[in-house]
């Protein structure tokens, strides 16, 4: 098992978000966006994820070459991106966004559904493998943060494409998983989408994002407008990834010992109370340490118990096309329309109405999770 190098893959693909994820409204708002334009370039950023994903799982569990595909998308989409530098028009970063990430959100479910190949068995080692994506993601959000406050977003294009361009060369060392080519000869893929636990869960996967729309398009615009400099944004940012990090680290004990189902629930529950804290008590910082920490819960225990239930649900020839289905209806529509309607909320209500509707469809998430997601461990 590769661990370094699959490690390696996850810490720069997860370092880019570090830069995007926080500081790409701040870009955008550096450009003379407004908040609606952002929530909608965010959007289309998010959208391609629905199908994106699809195409090249169909491909991948038809050819067995995922490695391939990983390669080939990671460098078109760092090509892509670089057009960000050539223009600033609406119209022209809507094309470019458009393109960069039909191809960079390619790439993860494909290496997901490697990274699971490669454990075999051991599937219990996946957290810590992945844990070195959220290490990447701090050291990229608390770095930058200084750098922005200092010298401007400007400088973001830039360092995002190098990140890139480090992802790509990260995937020229891993090899193809052994599993290669599966046989076709399986139940179809529209019997395991009857299933109703498979329903329910990829039901829950898209109001989990949903949710997080709000959190992901404009957290760090929503804590500048309460004072906090970029510096504090990128900590506070950090703060959430190593909770997420020490959840990693415990998910072979926990997984084994409470099983996937109760590990859901109280996923989604403690993610309800953190989008109700960040809603009414952004302006406590004590209070806000307190609801970065339940990132944890919302990303951290919520993300592994998910990636478990799709390989565990989705079998042989339909791994690639499970993680990507969990990866085009979670963060692709769940956190396109979430992106979408927060910018909506924000300038036609106010900022907080944004978190409370996040904590209403968390609440719908956790009834689905209660009454849907059943017979699994």
């Amino acid at each position: 098992m590769h661990y370094w190098r699959l490690s390696g893959f996850y810490l720069f693909y997860f370092a880019s978000l570090g830069a995007l994820v926080p500081y790409w409204s701040l870009y955008l708002k550096s450009l003379g966006f407004s908040v609606t334009g952002i929530g909608q370039l965010v959007a289309i950023m998010m959208a391609t994820k629905i199908i994106a994903p699809n195409v090249w799982g169909w491909v991948a569990d038809h050819t067995g070459q995922r490695m391939v595909i990983v390669r080939m998308t990671s460098l078109l989409g760092a090509l892509c991106f670089a057009g960000v530098l050539a223009g600033s028009s609406y119209w022209w970063m809507v094309a470019v966004i458009a393109l960069f990430s039909f191809f960079w959100n390619a790439s993860l479910p494909q290496f997901e559904a490697t990274t699971m190949s490669h454990l075999g068995s051991e599937t219990g080692r996946y957290s810590s493998i992945r844990l070195w994506g959220s290490v990447g993601f701090i050291l990229t959000v608390v770095s930058l943060g200084p750098v922005l406050d200092r010298y401007g977003p400007g400088l973001l294009p830039g360092i995002v494409l190098a990140l890139f361009v480090a992802i790509w060369l990260s995937s020229l060392s891993v090899p193809e998983s052994e599993a290669g080519h599966l046989s076709l000869d399986q139940e179809p893929l529209r019997v395991v989408l009857s299933r109703p636990v498979v329903v329910s869960l990829l039901a829950v996967c898209f109001l989990m994002q949903v949710s997080h729309g709000p959190y992901y398009a404009f957290f760090t615009l929503y804590l500048e407008d309460f004072g906090y400099s970029r510096a504090q944004i990128g900590q506070l940012w950090a703060l959430g990834v190593l909770a997420e990090i020490a959840v990693f680290l415990l998910m072979p004990r926990l997984l084994p010992r409470f099983g996937a189902r109760c590990l859901l629930l109280v996923a989604v529950g403690l993610t309800t109370l953190r989008w109700l804290l960040i809603a009414y008590f952004a302006d406590r910082l004590a209070v806000l340490i307190l609801a970065q920490t339940l990132h944890a819960a919302s990303f951290g225990l919520y993300h592994a118990v998910a990636i478990y239930l799709i390989h565990t649900l989705f079998t042989g020839v339909h791994q690639g096309r499970g993680q990507a289905l969990y990866s085009s209806i979670s963060f692709g529509a769940g956190g396109a329309i979430g992106s979408l309607v927060s910018g909506y909320l924000w300038t036609g209500i106010n900022p907080e109405a944004m978190f409370l509707l996040a904590a209403a469809v968390s609440l719908c998430a956790l009834w689905v999770t209660w009454r849907g997601v059943k017979g699994v461990y």
